[in-house]
């Protein structure tokens, strides 16, 4: 099944010769190129997107809150573990530290957001502690950061 065009007038069918003798054009699209990049560009993803995460592990506690907007700059974070180390990013430091720390590092930042990332097993009197101390740095802009849950039924988890 098949539509064409039919010509008028009596050429002796010379010009479906002629057209037979030239080189069709190809009318299909070679896919193989664009699939070997979109394959090497997933495998690339998978590798990264690991990577991207804050490296300490803890157990955080889950609310039912929404997040909060992103900045322009890398989210500094403080986290608390089980064991009640404290680490800003990825660097363990003690409470002595904390505060002189916090400052150098407000100095060369323009905004005074940071993250605390506590393990759900600590004491609530240790997260304020912190929280003191992230003040007294030059933060005065504090989120918590906790893992995502449904609304329970009765307002309060008990």
């Amino acid at each position: 099944m098949g539509a064409g065009v039919m010509n008028s007038g009596d050429d002796g069918g010379r010009r479906r010769r002629r057209r037979a003798r030239k080189a069709k054009p190809m009318s299909e699209i070679n896919v193989t190129p664009f699939v070997d990049v979109m394959m090497v560009l997933l495998i690339i993803f998978m590798v990264a997107a690991p990577l991207s995460v804050v490296g300490v592990p803890v157990e955080l506690p889950e609310t039912s809150a929404t997040a909060l907007p992103g900045d322009d700059e890398e989210p500094l974070t403080v986290t608390i573990t089980n064991d009640g180390r404290v680490m800003i990013q990825e660097t363990d430091t003690t409470e002595v530290d904390l505060v002189a720390r916090l400052r150098a590092i407000a100095a060369e930042r323009t905004s005074n957001k940071i993250f605390l990332r506590a393990d759900g097993r600590n004491d609530w009197n240790r997260v304020a502690q912190i929280m003191g101390l992230l003040n007294a740095g030059g933060f005065s802009d504090i989120g918590l950061v906790t893992d995502i849950a449904p609304p329970s039924a009765g307002g309060a988890d008990g």
